[in-house]
């Protein structure tokens, strides 16, 4: 009798290691997969920033091309290119 009880009290702490266990791959099913969600969130929002960075290479690129430098001299500066009697030549001073 005293072997049956010992049995009976093997198969009850296997049963809970069982559980504990199954509850244990639940839990850590359920952190990878919301740990996979967060993964391809933050790799969305990296092709979104990498997107937006290439645009505004491209945006610095056009703001920064000579005609566009020389468009805004002439109209919001109202510069111009000087004539030839308006250029000094400037030599070195020989001393």
């Amino acid at each position: 009798m005293a072997a049956a009880g010992g049995n009976r009290w093997l198969l009850t702490a296997l049963w809970m290691l069982l559980m504990v266990s199954a509850l244990g791959v639940v839990h850590t099913t359920q952190q990878s997969r919301a740990l996979t969600a967060k993964l391809e969130q933050a790799q969305r929002h990296r092709d979104e920033l990498r997107y937006e960075q290439e645009r505004l290479l491209l945006e610095r690129g056009a703001w920064s091309a000579y005609s566009r430098i020389e468009q805004v001299a002439r109209e919001e500066l109202n510069m111009r290119a000087p004539t030839p009697a308006e250029r000094v030549l400037v030599t070195p001073d020989k001393r």
